[in-house]
Parts: structure tokens; sequence; C-alpha cells
């Protein structure tokens, strides 16, 4: 088995759970947002009633949950391809 294999095996998985860690930071954010703000609603970044700081802040944390779940679920797909093909995906 060439070393590509390990690749193109992680594609269509890499695909895949781009889009179930996009969702599931998507619900996370949401869920440490009201924990944290006290209200339901993250600020939009045009909504006129909001604080700078806040839509910023805002911002942070979306940008961080985002970007460790999908580290998370990248290195995970990574993981379970190296397993069933004996090859981690470059």
């Amino acid at each position: 088995m060439s070393k590509g294999i390990g690749r193109v095996a992680y594609k269509p998985v890499g695909v895949l759970m781009g889009l179930a860690a996009g969702t599931v930071a998507g619900v996370i954010f949401r869920q440490v947002w009201k924990l944290t703000a006290g209200d339901g609603d993250a600020p939009s970044a045009t909504d006129e009633d909001r604080r700078w700081g806040e839509i910023l802040a805002a911002a942070a944390l979306q940008g961080a949950i985002f970007a460790v779940v999908r580290a998370a679920v990248d290195r995970g797909g990574a993981v379970g391809v190296r397993r069933l093909t004996g090859h981690w995906p470059d």
C-alpha cells in the first residue's frame, strides 16, 4: 500500500468531519455564550444595539471554539485513517 492511500482515504472523511465540526462548534458556542453572557443570542457584527466589545468578544470566543473543535476532529480523523490504512494522511 502506498503512502498516498492515507491521503486518499482521508479526503472524504475530512470533508464530512469538517461539516460536522462546524455544526458541533456552533452548538458549543451558543451554549457557552448563554452561560457567559446570560442572553440567548450572540451579537451579530451588524447589530446596532450591541457594543463593540461585546461583538468582538463573541467573535473571538466563536473563533477559538471553532478552532479547537476543528483541530480535535481533524486529529481524530487522521488517527482513524492511520488505524484503518496504516498510513498517516499527509
